[in-house]
């Protein structure tokens, strides 16, 4: 295994996952591997691992969440439309950017997405996201799908909120914290979003932070209830998120926080603290958000000292140029699979800091 082979060559004092399988597979690596065992506390994996789990140790400790339970079989469905009708949310574990969330109006389409999350995958599809898609962990990716199990949540009418933790030893270090206001999609990840304090928020990573005896990065996401703002955690993300290199005023970057707290020096400051409350992410903003009323207010998260990855990010990725992707594309038909509607959470104001509007919802077409 290459990460095996990684982390036995350069023996690093800490390793950041920047992805969601890396994190599983160091996790996998954790307990195959005895001497490469300091990567960090193992009674705090299964819970990452598990939606319904963690929320089971947050609920307890006092944080502010929506019932959530593990689904094993259909009649776990029935009962819980039985008990709540209304909307729910089926959350597949080891998923991420959206694509195992779905939310579910009936039981009927409850028990359809079930069936569907619990499918095992079809041969075929690794082998096309092996040769097509370039993914080296297309085959271990399938082998894994079977320890994964699906939540069904109580959905809550709000705006989604992220946080980004920097952590060391169960002490919180810092957070950035933001409303989200433009996603890729109902379920995608944010393009757009606003900074905000929220003293739940904080009080919630700390708790989960000393709880679980957590270092390094980590991601919260909630949803702030409609009416009342209150946070309500839905999961956590144990890996980096997107904002851990944003340079705030009176506080820096949370990438400088960690450096910090292991002896290590940062990277030296090459730009200024941002200025703004909105922030629209580079390229993701431009591509699905370009005529988003939020855009002519937003700090522009440009990599402008890096002008080669500039021009990289502005263009399709590499696996997209490849010929034979094209051809598979120009095959199956790009109409049958189409990208999700940009959504966003409107909550329009004439400049970032004044006071804001009642909250909408909208799909652009």
């Amino acid at each position: 295994m290459a990460l095996q082979e990684a982390i036995s060559v350069a023996r690093p004092d800490i390793i950041v996952p920047c992805d969601d399988r890396a994190v599983w597979q160091l996790h996998e690596l954790h307990e195959l591997r005895p001497d490469l065992r300091p990567l960090g506390p193992p009674g705090s994996f299964a819970t990452v691992r598990s939606r319904a789990a963690l929320l089971d140790i947050a609920r307890a400790a006092g944080v502010r969440t929506p019932e959530t339970r593990a689904v094993r079989s259909e009649e776990d469905i029935r009962a819980w439309f039985a008990d709540r009708p209304g909307q729910a949310v089926l959350k597949l574990d080891g998923t991420w950017g959206g694509s195992g969330v779905q939310v579910a109006c009936s039981p009927e389409r409850a028990l359809e997405t079930w069936r569907r999350f619990t499918a095992p995958e079809a041969r075929g599809t690794s082998l096309k996201r092996w040769i097509i898609d370039r993914d080296p962990l297309a085959f271990w990716s399938r082998h894994s799908r079977g320890v994964r199990t699906t939540a069904i949540q109580a959905f809550i009418t709000g705006r989604p909120a992220n946080a980004m933790l920097a952590a060391w030893r169960g002490r919180l270090l810092g957070l950035v914290s933001v409303e989200v206001l433009c996603t890729q999609g109902p379920t995608g990840a944010s393009t757009v979003v606003r900074l905000i304090r929220n003293a739940e928020i904080e009080r919630a990573a700390a708790v989960l932070v000393r709880q679980l005896g957590l270092s390094g990065f980590l991601g919260l996401d909630f949803i702030l209830e409609e009416g009342t703002g209150a946070p309500f955690l839905i999961e956590l993300n144990a890996r980096c998120t997107q904002l851990g290199h944003l340079i705030l005023p009176a506080q820096g970057d949370l990438a400088g926080m960690l450096c910090a707290a292991v002896g290590a020096s940062g990277a030296p400051a090459t730009e200024l603290p941002i200025d703004r409350e909105l922030i629209a992410f580079f390229p993701q903003a431009l591509a699905w958000n370009p005529d988003s009323p939020y855009m002519q207010q937003c700090h522009h998260d440009v990599p402008w000292t890096e002008p080669a990855l500039v021009r990289e990010l502005l263009r399709d990725s590499w696996v997209e140029r490849r010929w034979l992707t094209r051809l598979y594309n120009w095959l199956r038909g790009t109409a049958r699979n189409p990208a999700p509607n940009p959504v966003s959470f409107l909550r329009l104001a004439a400049t970032a800091g004044q006071a804001a509007g009642p909250l909408i919802s909208t799909t652009n077409e």
